[in-house]
């Protein structure tokens, strides 16, 4: 029975902790890549790379063709021989014929093929990963300004409380004749403000969560806990970004398009067989219907094509350096984002500097002001000027930290860790 309770009791103080929902940036950026719609291409791809592998592939296979005709011909072959039992042929004539082509040989353009395929594949895919990595940038600003709202709403409680601590302290001074009257309405109206703010931070937060939760395909909430994540920035110079190798696919995609180009000129060598049943059949003497085959050999080059191979191939040299300076740009002005993004993180960093002196100094301010009120030297209105001031100032730092989190989020987004 002991150990029961000491069970239930567990459970008891677990359960708040299970039921309620955080959720991480990393964890933001892994659930888009499942469940964004466009992960679907992904699959999608592959299903069309494999059908139209299929239907290359089956150039190997032997091609099955059916014919039948029926005609009437105005004039036929006539052989005048005296006395011969030839019969001239029927000007009605018929045949039907099942042919077989089967490839032998054309030069590995079949195998060609097939690699310009699976190179394509891999472009499509890449691309798909690309679109999905620029959504990194989206989650940074909305999860950032998610965790801006909630720090926002932790500073409106804070003055909500140091509000509502002073507003019975003044309402002290007053029943006892220290302060006048009418002192406790400003801070009562300066509570009514602050209940204004929190329905206003509430809203843009129910907007940001539910923009968040359809990129990342997950159901969140305002109860739910974003952590901070104190993002670092790394120290490596060089690029890791999907576009680099989604460059790097596309040439190679080139080298498969010009290995194609250049087995396309490759002899051909087919085997056939063609049976059939006609009349007249492949004697023309025999002027009734009879069963037929023919069976050979077929070589076909294209011997001479008027260089339209050659400036095929040049064509796709001119789209590799069209690639290479596309690669370039990318490069230039992925640095230069990188470097205006540190600029950033310098200005920001400067300025809690900054926000951490005011906020000292803004405190010691409150504190001889709210002296003064209970000595009823100053008004409420002057007391809550400067709590303001100090409420303005610690609001400014929170933002400013969540913006240094959200410069070296993106920072590390722009290089691609």
């Amino acid at each position: 029975m002991k150990r029961f309770i000491i069970i239930l009791v567990a459970l008891f103080i677990a359960f708040p902790i299970f039921g309620q929902q955080t959720i991480t940036l990393q964890e933001c950026y892994e659930l888009a890549t499942v469940n964004y719609p466009l992960v679907k291409q992904t699959q999608l791809l592959e299903a069309q790379n494999q059908l139209d592998k299929q239907v290359v592939s089956n150039s190997k296979l032997p091609q099955l063709s059916f014919d039948a005709q029926a005609t009437y011909q105005s004039d036929v072959i006539e052989i005048s021989i005296p006395n011969s039992t030839i019969e001239p042929l029927n000007k009605d004539q018929y045949r039907a014929t099942l042919s077989v082509n089967q490839l032998i040989y054309n030069g590995g353009a079949t195998d060609a093929s097939l690699n310009v395929k699976s190179a394509q594949l891999k472009t499509k895919q890449k691309q798909v990963e690309v679109n999905l990595y620029q959504l990194k940038q989206k989650i940074n600003q909305l999860y950032f300004s998610i965790l801006l709202s909630q720090e926002t709403d932790v500073l409106l409680k804070a003055r909500q409380a140091n509000l509502q601590a002073k507003l019975s302290e003044v309402k002290s001074g007053i029943k006892y004749g220290v302060l006048l009257p009418s002192s406790d309405k400003v801070l009562e109206a300066e509570l009514l403000k602050i209940n204004q703010q929190f329905i206003n931070v509430e809203n843009n937060r129910t907007v940001l969560i539910e923009s968040l939760s359809s990129i990342i395909g997950q159901t969140l909430s305002t109860s739910t806990t974003f952590e901070n994540p104190m993002v670092e920035t790394l120290s490596r110079t060089e690029l890791n970004r999907p576009e680099q190798e989604l460059f790097q696919l596309k040439k190679e995609e080139i080298d498969n398009n010009e290995a194609l180009i250049t087995k396309q000129n490759a002899p051909k060598l087919l085997g056939f067989a063609t049976g059939g049943y006609g009349n007249p059949g492949l004697n023309m003497l025999d002027n009734s219907f009879q069963p037929f085959y023919i069976v050979g050999l077929k070589l076909n080059w294209n011997v001479f094509d008027w260089n339209s191979n050659k400036k095929q191939r040049e064509s796709l040299a001119i789209n590799k350096d069209i690639i290479d300076t596309e690669a370039e740009t990318f490069k230039l002005n992925t640095n230069t984002e990188l470097n205006q993004q540190q600029r950033e993180i310098e200005k920001i960093e400067a300025f809690i500097t900054s926000d951490l002196e005011i906020i000292k100094l803004r405190k010691e301010v409150l504190k001889s002001a709210d002296s003064q009120l209970k000595r009823g030297v100053i008004t409420s209105s002057a007391y809550i000027t400067e709590l303001t001031n100090l409420y303005e100032d610690e609001n400014t730092l929170v933002q400013h930290k969540i913006q240094l989190q959200l410069a070296k989020a993106n920072y590390n987004t722009i290089k691609g860790q």
